[in-house]
C-alpha cells in the first residue's frame, strides 16, 4: 500500500502563491533542486490538480534538456519517467505519461493507493484538500521559505480544521526548513 504525501514550497506565512496567484517564492538553487529531483525519482505516481499539471508541463518540454543545467535537466527526466494522473473537468488531453480523469478523485485515489507501493505525490490544494477531507493523505511536507508573501493560495485550504502531530524537520539549502506532519488521531 503506498503513502500520499501532499508536499509544497510554501512561504513563511503559509502561502504557496502570492496574492496575483503567480508562484512568488524563490527559484529552488541547485542543491534545493537536488532535493526535489531525489523526490521527484522516489514518487511512484504523481496525482496532480489542473493549475498545479499545468505549471509543472513546463518540464515535459524536450527543449529542457538542452537550454537548462545538469540538475534541470535531471528533474525533467525524473518528471517524464513519473506517471501522472491529472484530475480536471477542463482539461481535453493531457501530455505524456499522464492520464486524465474526470471522476471522483477520491475513488480514484483510494484504489491507487491500494494498487501501488512507494509514495503517491499530490499536487494541488484543491486536489489535497479533496484527499484530506476523505482521510486519504498520510503526510504533509511544507516546505518553508524565509519570506513572507502576505496573502495569496494557501497551502491548507480555508475552512478545513486538521490535527496533525510532527514527523520531524530539516534544514534544506537557501534557508528552507521541511516541516513533516502526519493526521493525529482525532480532528477538531
Amino acid at each position: 500500500m503506498a503513502t500520499l504525501v501532499y508536499a509544497m514550497l510554501t512561504s513563511l506565512d503559509g502561502y504557496i502563491a502570492g496574492p496575483s496567484g503567480d508562484i512568488d517564492l524563490p527559484v529552488p538553487e541547485e542543491e534545493l533542486h537536488r532535493h526535489f529531483n531525489d523526490e521527484m525519482r522516489r514518487t511512484s505516481i504523481a496525482l496532480c490538480g489542473r493549475r498545479m499539471y499545468e505549471t509543472m508541463r513546463f518540464w515535459d518540454n524536450p527543449e529542457r534538456d538542452i537550454a537548462a543545467g545538469e540538475v534541470e535537466r535531471d528533474f525533467a527526466r525524473a518528471w517524464r519517467e513519473t506517471p501522472k494522473v491529472v484530475f480536471s473537468t477542463t482539461l481535453q488531453e493531457v501530455g505524456p505519461n499522464a492520464r486524465l480523469v474526470k471522476a471522483d478523485a477520491e475513488a480514484v485515489a483510494r484504489t491507487l493507493k491500494t494498487d501501488t507501493d512507494g509514495e503517491i505525490s499530490v499536487s494541488g490544494v484543491d486536489l489535497a484538500g479533496h484527499l484530506a477531507r476523505a482521510g486519504l493523505i498520510d503526510e504533509y511536507r511544507l516546505y518553508v521559505h524565509p519570506v513572507v508573501l502576505g496573502g495569496g493560495k494557501p497551502y491548507f485550504q480555508s475552512g478545513r480544521s486538521l490535527a496533525l502531530k510532527p514527523l520531524g524537520t530539516e534544514r534544506l539549502a537557501q534557508g528552507v526548513t521541511l516541516l513533516r506532519y502526519a493526521p493525529a488521531e482525532t480532528s477538531f
